[in-house]
């Protein structure tokens, strides 16, 4: 569904969720007449909210311009209707996919339509007489701060040009930081000392995304080949091993997942052992798992959720029973955020948390106290615009969702931040409050490059002042990471740029100079202690 010169997915969370799914492509005006489809009664809005909400929430006209919804979205939308326009076939419309026979299997794009031609007609004019011409783009009250009074900018001394960085990790105990590399078939992890001078590399088949660390051992979550939208089965989770003083893969822990994005680990059965969730984002298919740690060596997979578009997870006890539970964030499509409740002897119930629209692009999930009520409080990070809609988003930024205590989250903050994908809430300037650092993929270029990292200072009651460092625009952030890289106490952040294709439209110069001088990571030091 996307072009492939311009999308990029996400990291771990990876992101890296790309589809506007659900209802999504269709025909305007050389539609065939179809028999055997009885004609409803409906206004075109009422077709549109039923016809939408048996994939997604529905979307309102206003959302976007007109020329978006003619050209790209209301095509994609009959398409998985069974409506079909010239020159475009069934058949046409699934050998553009470069998973054909995966996504045949399902039926995603159906022989017939659902829907008779007069109500497809009243729902296309429905959303081509309410769209607006332009959307307009969120405008700054004051530009950013540029500065961070408590960051150290550093770059390492070896870069992979141009950098295609899909990781970036601070191992534990001051052993420096490693990042992932894109480029198949030899895929490179890069391990630097924290001095930030090279240690050595390892080189993989499959393309890395998160890694974890657990006593001697890492464990690998690797998309595939590459990071875009794919169903096939490429991607596993590999075990890397010390090997004097260096590493090697050492064994695959879970082989044929579909494009996985995002692994936790915690005990969810209760049998002393460290289990797993797996997120495979996939494309139009994909699955969220639990593998089961079964003493011997392995892990069992159980089938949590059979949908594509799980990016993030964590497992925590949600409600105090002792169990521990799944929070799950789901992109591509019916976008929200999920509980699943431990009922014990593997069993997970579903509880729906948050809804949001599928235009919202998720990326990513935290949970932080920020009220300092003992209830973990949501961040959630809206902003990946990798699909058939790439114009500036005003709901696109990072959000601050507050735990009543009963279960239930509400909205209680907002930073507009376009193009967002990834926010991290940590006390980095230890004043005893949750400051946050988030990157943004898909900044406003034009207007606000430096809004690709913003840092905002928490000066209490939900209020932050934003701040960004001057060499913001050097690379385009895609992935990023905190920890004690040095020991000496405080909260050190590590960049990595994911430099692909150029922005749409770009009349900045910056992808140029990316292609040429972008640091595959940077590293900010922060000088507090």
């Amino acid at each position: 569904m996307h072009d492939p010169t311009r999308i990029i997915p996400s990291t771990f969370y990876f992101y890296l969720v790309l589809v506007f799914a659900a209802c999504s492509r269709g025909t305007t005006d050389q539609s065939v007449e179809f028999e055997g489809v009885a004609i409803s009664n409906l206004s075109g809005r009422a077709l549109a909210e039923a016809h939408c909400s048996r994939c997604h929430l529905y979307v309102a006209p206003e959302i976007l311009p007109k020329s978006v919804w003619k050209k790209d979205v209301l095509p994609a939308m009959g398409h998985r209707m069974g409506i079909y326009s010239h020159p475009a076939t069934r058949d046409s419309v699934y050998a553009a996919s470069n998973s054909e026979a995966i996504i045949r299997q399902i039926n995603l794009y159906p022989e017939t339509p659902v829907i008779a031609i007069e109500d497809w007609k009243k729902l296309v004019a429905y959303y081509l007489e309410q769209a607006p011409d332009t959307v307009l783009p969120y405008v700054r009250e004051q530009p950013i701060r540029i500065g961070l009074k408590h960051f150290k900018y550093r770059e390492p001394s070896v870069n992979n040009r141009p950098p295609l960085t899909s990781m970036v990790k601070i191992l534990d105990k001051q052993q420096g930081v490693v990042f992932g590399d894109a480029k198949g078939p030899r895929n490179t992890l890069t391990f630097l000392h924290p001095s930030l001078q090279e240690n050595f590399k390892l080189y993989t088949q499959v393309t890395p995304v998160q890694l974890h660390q657990k006593d001697q051992e890492m464990y690998l979550t690797a998309s595939g080949r590459g990071v875009f939208p794919t169903d096939h089965a490429q991607g596993a989770l590999l075990r890397i091993s010390k090997n004097e003083g260096n590493y090697r893969v050492s064994g695959v822990i879970a082989p044929n997942l579909q494009r996985p994005v995002h692994t936790s680990f915690g005990d969810l059965d209760g049998d002393g052992r460290e289990d797993m969730v797996v997120c495979e984002f996939g494309n139009e298919t994909g699955k969220l798992a639990w593998y089961h740690n079964n003493g011997r060596g392995g892990y069992d997979q159980r089938l949590i959720h059979q949908k594509p578009g799980a990016i993030t997870s964590i497992i925590k006890d949600a409600n105090g029973d002792g169990l521990p539970d799944i929070y799950v964030l789901m992109a591509q499509g019916d976008e929200g955020v999920f509980l699943y409740e431990n009922q014990g002897g593997g069993q997970f119930l579903e509880k729906r948390l948050l809804t949001f629209s599928p235009l919202h692009g998720s990326q990513y999930i935290e949970l932080a106290d920020f009220n300092g009520d003992g209830y973990d409080d949501l961040v959630y990070v809206a902003g990946d615009n990798a699909d058939k809609t790439p114009i500036l988003k005003k709901y696109h930024g990072i959000y601050i969702y507050l735990n009543n205590g009963k279960g239930a989250f509400e909205q209680a903050f907002f930073y507009p931040l376009n193009g967002a994908y990834k926010a991290i809430a940590r006390d980095f300037d230890q004043d005893g409050d949750l400051d946050i650092a988030a990157i943004s993929f898909f900044p406003d270029y034009i207007r606000y490059p430096e809004e690709s990292f913003v840092y905002l200072e928490n000066k209490g009651n939900l209020k932050f002042n934003d701040f960004t460092f001057s060499q913001a625009s050097k690379g385009r952030w895609m992935v990023m990471d905190s920890g004690d890289l040095d020991g000496d106490g405080d909260i050190d952040l590590v960049l990595g740029s994911f430099v692909y294709f150029l922005p749409a439209g770009d009349t900045t110069g910056l992808g140029k100079k990316w292609l040429e001088t972008s640091p595959s990571m940077v590293l900010l030091e922060n000088t507090i202690r």
